[in-house]
């Protein structure tokens, strides 16, 4: 039905060759103030770098991510080394990274000039068959994070099915402003452009999140549902943006509505690290209608969860953890963890996670985002997620105790609303941050443990 205007490349080599070779002189990356390389100058630079990292002897090297051109080529180098490649968060606190490094057989970190700490003694001999791996973190919202092994021909497969169903032109720019760090960042905020032979122009950081879409003029941006939100409070959506892809988390309907509103085109994605990111796209009017991708087969289990197949995209597993690998890949189908229904043109909507589904000792269930969204109707602005404890729903608020009468006084009239089983039990307020991922969504497996350490000490 879909027929992608691009080869599906094996390799990352592959891409450049191809697309140097077609179209040398078109711009493939902007950065900076006034920074711009053709594919074939982008092609050379990573070459030579490859060939400064394969004298170098490393085998698999940990690349600090800060999204800007050197952290490119130095990705693409890697890989045409065939250097085992693992992306790191640059904004990771120094004490979480020797683990890191061991999980993952690091022998050489690229960006450590930015860490205060000499992380040299914590290095391993490198990996030993790593050749075409690349390595991503999941975000860990309902569970610690694990790292996902993909390849070169995955990533690119990825990026190829975005294309199939949302194809960019050359003559289109794609705006990265996401974590390269992040499946959803790098497949969708690099690679989709890069495929589709468009420019891409690297975002400059958070600081210049609104600014950027103003200096590169993109006509094309992805970005998770927090970034969409602070973009249009700002009025930063500039003329010629044409396509606006949301992806990596829950979506108010608000924000689709508000970049339709500005005759801008919206398409919401639903996808996986474990799936090299994509896995469908919506193209109608309604965002959360999605279109499964060409590569992909989406079945409903009898409880609702989503099972995915797929032979070119597929991880590889969990890096040295062949358990928790067993425990949602078999036989080639992944158990996702998510909620969802095919409706009867095939379209995917994807309705939650099973891990954030309260189970009652009655048997019945809440499911916890819903919850909150009623929440939200009464504590508009304020930040806040639920939890199990003992059985029940807790709020956890950001806030100070002397703001307790306030938020009861607010909540109650939903309260007396709602069946006793269902009500708040607790409600806990910290002024700390609620823990986030770098992609908006709450960690609630790490608040969980939070309010048991801290609050529920009896």
């Amino acid at each position: 039905m879909f027929q992608a205007k691009y080869p599906k490349y094996p390799s990352f080599a592959a891409l450049l060759e191809d697309l140097a070779a077609r179209q040398p002189e078109a711009p493939a990356l902007r950065f900076g103030a006034a920074g711009c390389k053709s594919y074939l100058a982008f092609q050379k630079d990573v070459q030579a770098r490859a060939e400064a990292l394969k004298a170098g002897g490393k085998r698999c090297l940990g690349v600090l991510c800060d999204g800007s051109y050197a952290c490119v080529r130095e990705i693409f180098a890697a890989a045409l080394a065939g250097m085992q490649l693992v992306l790191l968060d640059e904004n990771l606190p120094e004490e979480e990274l020797p683990a890191l490094i061991r999980k993952t057989d690091i022998d050489a970190l690229w960006g450590e000039d930015a860490l205060d700490a000499d992380l040299t003694p914590w290095l391993t001999r490198g990996a030993a068959d790593g050749a075409g791996r690349v390595l991503f973190f999941t975000s860990g919202t309902t569970d610690s994070s694990k790292a996902v092994v993909l390849t070169q021909a995955s990533l690119c497969a990825s990026a190829w099915n975005g294309g199939a169903l949302l194809p960019l032109s050359p003559e289109d720019r794609l705006l990265c402003l996401l974590p390269l760090n992040h499946v959803f960042g790098f497949v969708c905020g690099l690679l989709w452009g890069l495929s589709c032979g468009a420019c891409v122009a690297l975002g400059r950081g958070a600081r210049y999140y609104a600014e950027d879409l103003k200096h590169f003029s993109p006509t094309a941006v992805a970005v998770v549902p927090m970034l969409l939100g602070f973009l249009l409070k700002q009025e930063a959506l500039n003329q010629g943006l044409r396509l606006v892809l949301i992806g990596a988390g829950d979506c108010p309907p608000a924000l689709p509505a508000a970049v339709k509103a500005r005759g801008i085109r919206v398409s919401f994605g639903y996808g996986l690290t474990e799936c090299s990111s994509g896995v469908a796209l919506s193209l109608g009017e309604d965002p959360y209608a999605m279109q499964i991708c060409p590569d992909f087969r989406v079945r409903v289990a009898e409880d609702g969860e989503l099972l995915i197949e797929n032979e070119s995209c597929m991880m590889q597993g969990y890096c040295k953890d062949p358990a928790a690998t067993a425990a949602v890949l078999r036989d080639g189908v992944l158990r996702t963890g998510d909620l969802g229904r095919l409706d009867e043109k095939g379209l995917l909507h994807v309705t939650g996670r099973k891990k954030e589904i309260l189970v009652f000792p009655d048997g019945t269930k809440l499911f916890l985002p819903e919850y909150e969204a009623r929440l939200r109707s009464v504590l508009p602005e304020r930040d806040f997620a639920v939890i199990e404890l003992k059985a029940a729903p807790a709020l956890v608020l950001r806030g100070r105790e002397t703001e307790r009468e306030a938020v009861t006084r607010a909540l109650e009239p939903l309260m007396r609303e709602l069946p006793l089983s269902r009500r708040l039990k607790r409600v806990i307020l910290d002024p700390s941050p609620l823990p986030r991922t770098a992609t908006g969504k709450i960690q609630r497996w790490i608040l969980q443990q939070k309010v048991v350490s801290q609050y529920d000490k009896n």
